[in-house]
């Protein structure tokens, strides 16, 4: 997990070694200095000389001064180190997902990847500084300070030797019981995201149906359980403290106390008893410092393990050694495709489909008949469970996928349009796109005219999730934008469904007239949207009942029959 982990911080490795080699230098200065005040006690002021004063005295502020400056670098470096490396951590994951197939992506929920690439970038930023910084510094301060400690008087370092043993017993016993508490704690915090981005985008529902008060008990209810599952883990922790203090404290009385009987009995001096207090002063703020590096390790170690597994997910769909680049036209073939979502369930069934480069083919079914599915398969969105899909007389998996997706336009049933202009939009099919060529498609898509009426035209600003363009305007924005990319197959997975018939007619009008060559397939509900398709696929419950054209179909498929008479000719006619 660590070495997954820190495969983020590249190029901010120098500052990462620099960081270390800083505070080592500034431990070595801030152990002198009570040596340094040892010196002046002893030799100057109970001699009387203040000559030694002025020269000690100038030595200390000038070790004071170095430390400050190491100090302060070292401080600089890590955040510049650790503001990287989570910047990296985020950059990682987020292209991770980019690379992931629909069937990696439905293993995690939204809101759990949200949180993984903040809240838990952050937990791990934080300790990711801790340990380049405090976790270095904290066990040279202890160590070099015992070292002094043991120079002036063995006795009263066995002091320290007791008491570390019986805290880090102590905190290791915390940890272990708190670990669990805090897993639990970010399980909750994806729930949370997961209602908090749920209520805001339904909130017209919400509203309409007068359910504010059921959103909020919901809400109140994850956040309770989060309130009091970081209550408790907070209270175990949360005993560090005072343990710590305890053995602070409990060390102090002891030094203090047998220092003053060595000072009387001649074998301390006062300025190395002064000495003996501060070094114990620096040892056990050491302590207090590991105990925090520990905790903020407690919390930190669930992030981490939730990071590692998003970036140690194997896409399932790759590209071969040597991909093929060019898809040569938009012909496609099914030879006895099966497909499932799962090993145990096939929702395809023995699919064997022949279709033309060019030819406009419609796809009907009730719901839950897989039509979405089918077409999901043409740009690797899934891969087959056995047999082959061809494109272009190659099978799917021999393509570039870049190659592959770019070749294939679909225009998905969820149209998303995202926060920018409509030009912005739009070029995301294709950002070299021209004007030319940006009106050439919205003019197919029947978007010119709408979009002339806009003030800003195509400088339109389009709100997150297209809120301020209607469901019809909105998915002929999505079609003209799939057009842009050139494709040799274009896919309507039910896309006009807010459109009117006459609109919907237009479109498979200019579909026909201006992109002759390109394969147009369109699932549809409403028989209009494919009765003058060239063939109609009739799937039913994953498998294919017809596939003919639409007028012996009329005659042959009862599915297509009833579909027809219940909407063109009136429910009176199927009698």
């Amino acid at each position: 997990m660590i070495k997954t982990i820190l495969k983020s911080v590249r190029e901010y490795k120098k500052m990462t070694i620099l960081t270390p080699i800083f505070i080592t230098v500034e431990v070595i200065l801030d152990v002198l200095i009570p040596i340094l005040m040892t010196k002046i006690i002893d030799d100057g002021i109970n001699a009387n000389s203040m000559n030694v004063i002025f020269i000690i005295g100038g030595i200390l502020v000038l070790v004071s001064i170095f430390s400050l400056i190491f100090g302060w670098l070292s401080s600089k470096y890590a955040s510049i180190a650790s503001s990287g490396f989570a910047k990296n951590l985020r950059h990682d994951m987020y292209y991770k997902i980019q690379e992931y197939s629909f069937a990696n992506i439905e293993n995690f929920s939204t809101s759990s990847l949200v949180t993984r690439l903040t809240t838990d970038v952050n937990n791990v930023q934080m300790t990711y500084q801790m340990l380049i910084r405090i976790a270095i510094r904290t066990p040279l301060m202890f160590i070099f300070s015992l070292l002094m400690v043991f120079s002036i008087n063995a006795k009263l370092a066995l002091i320290f030797l007791v008491i570390a043993p019986i805290l880090g017993f102590i905190l290791i016993f915390i940890a272990n019981r708190a670990h669990p508490m805090f897993e639990s704690v970010f399980k909750t915090y994806d729930n949370l995201n997961n209602r908090v981005q749920e209520n805001v985008r339904g909130i017209r529902v919400v509203k309409s149906y007068v359910q504010e008060d059921m959103e909020i008990n919901k809400f109140n209810k994850i956040s309770n359980k989060i309130y009091n599952d970081f209550l408790k883990a907070e209270r175990l922790v949360s005993l560090n403290t005072p343990v710590m203090r305890f053995c602070i404290y409990s060390s102090i009385i002891l030094v203090a106390y047998f220092g003053s009987h060595f000072v009387v009995q001649g074998i301390l001096t006062t300025g190395e008893l002064t000495g003996v207090i501060t070094y114990a002063a620096q040892i056990l703020n050491s302590l207090m410092m590991l105990s925090m590096i520990y905790v903020t390790c407690i919390i930190s170690l669930p992030s981490m393990e939730r990071i590692v597994e998003v970036l140690n997910v194997q896409p399932d769909i790759k590209n071969p050694a040597n991909p093929l680049t060019k898809v040569c036209d938009g012909s496609i073939e099914f030879r006895q495709v099966n497909f499932g979502y799962t090993k145990d369930k096939l929702v395809l069934k023995n699919i064997n489909l022949c279709i033309k480069s060019g030819e406009m083919i419609g796809i009907i079914g009730g719901i839950g008949s897989s039509k979405s599915t089918l077409v999901n398969l043409l740009p690797r969105l899934y891969d087959v469970s056995s047999g082959e899909l061809l494109i272009g007389g190659k099978n799917v998996k021999d393509y570039d996928i870049a190659s592959l997706r770019n070749s294939v336009a679909i225009v998905l049933q969820k149209n998303v349009l995202f926060s920018g202009t409509i030009l912005e939009n739009l070029k995301w099919g294709n950002k070299e796109a021209t004007m030319d060529d940006i009106k050439k498609v919205c003019e197919i898509a029947c978007c010119n005219e709408f979009i002339s009426k806009f003030p800003n035209s195509y400088d339109t600003y389009i709100d997150q999730g297209g809120t301020n363009v209607s469901g019809g305007q909105k998915q002929r924005l999505c079609i003209a934008r799939a057009l842009l990319k050139n494709p040799k197959i274009i896919i309507l997975d039910d896309s006009t469904s807010a459109v009117d018939t006459k609109t919907d007619a237009m479109i498979r009008k200019s579909f026909r007239e201006f992109i002759p060559n390109v394969t147009k397939i369109i699932i549809a509900q409403r028989i209009s949207s494919v009765e003058h398709c060239d063939r109609v696929i009739v799937l039913d419950n994953g498998k294919i009942d017809a596939f003919d054209t639409p007028a012996n179909l009329l005659n042959t498929n009862k599915i297509y029959r009833e579909v027809y008479y219940s909407q063109v000719k009136g429910s009176d006619n199927n009698d």
